[in-house]
């Protein structure tokens, strides 16, 4: 363009600035009203639907993100490696189930893994195997768009309540190191043994110390003689996800273990706006109805708080 287009361009640009003014004046133009953002996002676990799983041919892991959205009407899911045991390193089964969550516009968060080892073994080898184990399911992760992997602070019980800290947290912060390369967490859900001590969680959290290593607090999975509620509050500083485990529910839709809106007071205290996993475990509903009634819960809870936290 000439030098002498210049004026006429300015006028142009500054007649529209001044429509542009005039219109947002205009009643209805001024602001577009949005709805407020939730106070947090419902998920759903893969490990809600394991007796179908586990059914063959009532469906399999690649069904997983359709049955999601359209049984459930849920936009996020929680995979279990399990399901797909010997697909870790398959790029084109991964393919398949990326383009899966991608049709049906579910997001994938993370993956579950269980049964590749003690990341506290007592044995230093089976400790480090453990670690080299985890690798595939942190590429796993990052193919499919995952933001961590949860596993186990397995430290097979052995030794006294330090020493099996300092096992955990070794091997942690080496799978961690690992997973970072990969911008993924690797984050520790309290499933059994001291792992659902909260004290003793919290401890390991604060041995690694590294920014993509963080808790996967689960409402359940606690020993009658541990307070589930101060328990999750000791894990909630370090959590990158919120497992909401169910098992019964009473008639008026509250699950009879866990006081959710207590629990959610202390989710949502400690600032975390992340996802809730659905994960229901019981046996006294179908997985469907009891999907439907953990959901249900979450979005009545959050509707309850949601003039007391922003």
């Amino acid at each position: 363009m000439n030098s002498t287009s210049h004026p006429s361009r300015r006028h142009f640009l500054s007649t529209l600035a001044v429509a542009g003014a005039g219109l947002a004046a205009l009643p209805g133009c001024a602001t577009v009203r949005r709805e407020p953002a939730p106070l947090f996002d419902i998920s759903l676990a893969e490990w809600s639907l394991h007796r179908a799983l586990r059914n063959r041919g009532t469906m399999n892991n690649l069904d997983f993100p359709a049955v999601t959205r359209q049984a459930y009407h849920i936009g996020a899911v929680e995979f279990v490696n399990q399901f797909f045991k010997d697909k870790a390193d398959d790029t084109a089964y991964l393919t398949d189930l990326k383009g899966r969550c991608n049709g049906e516009g579910v997001r994938c968060l993370l993956i579950m893994c269980d049964g590749e080892g003690r990341l506290g073994d007592p044995d230093e080898a089976l400790r480090n195997k453990a670690v080299e184990n985890h690798h595939q399911w942190v590429r796993a992760a990052k193919f499919l768009g995952c933001h961590s992997i949860r596993v186990n602070a397995d430290s097979a019980n052995q030794g006294t309540f330090e020493e099996q800290q300092k096992r955990a947290a070794d091997g942690l912060a080496s799978l961690s190191e690992f997973a970072a390369t990969m911008r993924i967490n690797v984050i520790v859900e309290n499933h059994g043994g001291l792992s659902s001590h909260g004290a003793w969680l919290a401890g390991v959290m604060k041995m690694v110390n590294l920014p993509n290593f963080g808790t996967l607090p689960d409402f359940g999975n606690f020993p009658p003689e541990i307070n589930r509620y101060d328990a999750v509050e000791k894990m909630m500083p370090f959590a990158k996800a919120v497992s909401a485990k169910s098992h019964e529910f009473d008639a008026e839709g509250n699950e009879v273990h866990t006081d959710y809106t207590k629990m959610m007071r202390i989710v949502l205290s400690a600032g975390y706006r992340g996802f809730v996993g659905i994960e229901y475990e019981g046996g006294t509903l179908s997985e469907p109805d009891g999907i439907r009634a953990t959901k249900a819960l979450l979005e009545r809870v959050r509707e309850q708080l949601s003039t007391q936290f922003s």
